[in-house]
């Protein structure tokens, strides 16, 4: 089954959920902006839910009121403007090409934020095409692939947008440096411990055509700012509590 099918399916499941509910609960204060009850609530975030499932489908307004029209019959138990089983193949297709057509527009303007990064004082793009920039020098080692590194990572996209940070958290993180994105694994072997460094990932070495929605879009470029905190070892790790 497809990534595209199986969101259908999930959706499919939420129009259940949302059959459940009583049209009064959803109603009035909701439509204003206003969530008064544990339901209206509860509704709202199913809807929340669905919207990631269905980021890679790029639904602008009109569209969303025309999925919205449909949500409402399908769950209501209308008689449906066309026929499901003959639009299943469709729906993939519309979201293949919507997916296509999100990367390719985010692919170019990565390119150029890429490239503006490449050009600041101190950069240097690597033929993975990361470019790396020390912010502050290290003192300490510089870690392997197979270590396991404790980071704090600010992690944005190329508009500014925050979109992961231990940082934010108040809380640094620990991982095998082999079990992440190769722009991760390649870039923070550079540094040492206790150094600063931003690194700026183009897609092919970060989250690729598909991106992580809702978040990161298909073929985006991303920028982290990281601390090297301390490096162990996966054999130390495993052997603390």
């Amino acid at each position: 089954m497809t990534r595209f099918l199986r969101l259908v399916f999930v959706s499919a499941a939420v129009l259940v959920s949302l059959a459940c509910q009583k049209e009064t609960d959803a109603g009035a204060g909701a439509a204003t902006g206003d969530l008064t009850t544990d339901d209206q609530k509860t509704v709202y975030a199913l809807g929340l839910a669905l919207s990631r499932d269905l980021a890679p489908f790029s639904l602008d307004e009109a569209e969303l009121g025309i999925l919205a029209r449909g949500i409402a019959d399908g769950a209501l138990g209308r008689p449906p403007l066309v026929e499901l089983e003959a639009q299943m193949p469709k729906i993939q297709e519309f979201g293949m090409a919507r997916v296509a057509a999100a990367a390719e527009g985010e692919a170019t303007a990565s390119e150029a934020f890429l490239t503006a990064a490449a050009a600041e004082p101190g950069a240097e793009k690597l033929e993975s095409g990361l470019v790396y920039r020390e912010v502050t020098p290290g003192t300490g080692a510089s870690p392997t692939a197979s270590d396991v590194v404790k980071v704090h990572y600010h992690g944005t996209l190329r508009d500014g947008t925050v979109f992961d940070s231990s940082v934010d958290r108040g809380e640094p993180v620990e991982f095998p440096l082999g079990g992440v994105i190769p722009c991760w694994t390649e870039g923070v072997q550079k540094m040492k411990v206790g150094g600063k460094a931003r690194l700026v990932c183009p897609a092919s070495i970060a989250y690729g055509e598909r991106g992580a929605p809702p978040r990161i879009k298909p073929g985006a470029a991303l920028s982290f700012d990281v601390e090297l905190i301390s490096i162990g070892s996966e054999k130390e790790s495993a052997d603390q509590p």
